[in-house]
């Protein structure tokens, strides 16, 4: 891959050389471009060349598309990038969990979480997010209409709700569900918008809604945090193992600790997995082949009966079409950190305060990396027959230190799940194109209907 110097803006500059991206407004710089549709603003931004300058506001803004650039930065986080500082939507719901928390608080956090998740600790949920795919698969009927959208959201708050919490649901799961619903629709709205400019203290409409959303979580979470702790007796759940882990210094976690780590799992627990399988069923709908192929290894491995951890090995087109599925329709849809001093990319330097973005819908549609991007091919991650992938050309969980520790989580509970019901049913989608809507996580622009067909 050469590297070029000073093209022509209609050229794309492909190679570790910085290229102007679109001119931008006195000072909101490229945010109305950003803010109108932040996905065709990537994808904008990734054919003017791999290293792509642009402006946030006032903010000095790097555009990364190159596999190899984009592991430099997943790799060099926390050593020569940063966390950005997020808005206030994003901070209302989060905290200052895993996700938000930098340096040596990061570290103390993720030594807590990380024995939460391990491939160990997936293994004994996996019975619990198989039974409750049957319990739904048992309520549908052949010929029943559904809207997916709920469906899952349902079917993945019930598993993260036994998981983490260790009951069959919160105090008033339906208000956690609909405070979950607004947290996603202000954090995107605030992201893309002007609040993303505007000082903490400034009140708006938007802050107002998500301020009220995030009192019904933390009272929600507070509640369920307090059974356990008046518990006699240890469970196996997500939560009780935060409430018992110990640092180094045999410290455990404050209570607002508890509850910033319990919200990031929650959503990492229910509302990626649950926009994943939306979106595999969309794409199931429109491809009867991809369909066919998958119910042939669902019938091969499972015959008659449910799925368990076990299967999951052998279940290996399931995976690809899962793994297809994040590459069409990443659940998480952008990764941005802030250069410090000595920062580089490509060999070239970073100057200190840059924000860097890469995005894992642009990069996971790049035809260098996947012969015709935009076509459902789960055979591309055949493990013996499929394409050669670049390792940082494909990063729905990100990657490097900071990769989301629920990617296994994730995966098996997104195999399992189509698993249960994909054996069962075919879910024929309506007509129409469904748009993805770059919220928290990417979702759907509207509800998502389907007629149930038994197999």
């Amino acid at each position: 891959m050469s590297t070029q110097t000073g093209p022509a803006l209609d050229t794309p500059s492909r190679g570790h050389a910085f290229v102007p991206g679109p001119k931008g407004l006195p000072l909101l710089g490229n945010l109305p471009q950003f803010g109108r549709n932040p996905l065709a603003f990537f994808e904008l931004l990734r054919g003017r060349g791999d290293m792509v300058r642009w402006r946030f506001g006032r903010n000095r803004c790097v555009f990364i598309s190159d596999p190899d650039c984009i592991g430099e930065l997943l790799t060099e986080t926390e050593r020569t990038f940063d966390q950005p500082a997020l808005g206030v939507a994003f901070r209302a719901v989060l905290g200052n969990g895993l996700i938000v928390a930098r340096g040596r608080d990061w570290r103390r956090k993720r030594s807590l979480v990380q024995p939460s998740v391990r491939p160990k600790q997936v293994k004994s949920y996996a019975a619990t997010m198989a039974s409750s795919a049957v319990e739904l698969a048992d309520a549908w009927s052949d010929g029943q209409r559904v809207d997916i959208k709920r469906e899952m959201a349902a079917l993945t708050q019930k598993i993260a709700v036994r998981t983490i919490f260790g009951v069959d649901t919160p105090a008033d799961s339906e208000a956690m569900g609909r405070a979950m619903d607004v947290a996603q629709l202000e954090i995107g709205k605030e992201f893309a918008g002007i609040g993303a400019l505007l000082p903490d203290w400034v009140p708006t409409p938007g802050r107002t809604r998500i301020k009220k959303a995030a009192a019904v979580i933390d009272s929600e979470v507070g509640r369920v945090v307090a059974r356990h702790r008046d518990g006699e007796t240890e469970r196996p759940d997500l939560l009780s193992r935060l409430l018992t882990a110990v640092d180094e210094s045999g410290e455990r976690l404050s209570d607002e600790e508890i509850r910033d780590e319990t919200v990031t799992l929650y959503i990492g627990g229910h509302e990626t997995t649950s926009s994943t399988l939306v979106w595999a069923w969309y794409l199931l709908s429109r491809n009867p082949r991809v369909r066919a192929a998958l119910t042939e290894e669902l019938d091969r491995v499972l015959g008659d009966r449910e799925p368990v951890f076990e299967d999951y090995a052998q279940l290996t087109y399931s995976q690809a079409v899962v793994k297809e599925t994040l590459r069409l329709y990443p659940t998480i849809w952008l990764i941005t950190g802030v250069a410090k001093e000595g920062a580089r990319l490509g060999g070239q330097p970073i100057e200190e305060g840059t924000r860097v973005w890469s995005s894992q819908w642009s990069t996971h549609r790049d035809a260098r990396w996947f012969p015709e991007p935009e076509e459902f091919r789960p055979e591309r991650w055949d493990p013996e027959d499929g394409d050669e992938i670049h390792e940082y050309a494909w990063f729905p969980f990100g990657g490097g230190p900071r990769v989301c520790l629920g990617t296994r989580f994730a995966m098996v509970e997104s195999v399992l799940i189509l698993a249960v019901l994909a054996r069962r049913f075919e879910l024929d989608v309506e007509p129409g194109v469904i748009e993805p809507v770059p919220s928290l996580t990417l979702q759907p622009d509207r509800d998502v209907l389907a007629t149930v067909r038994a197999r």
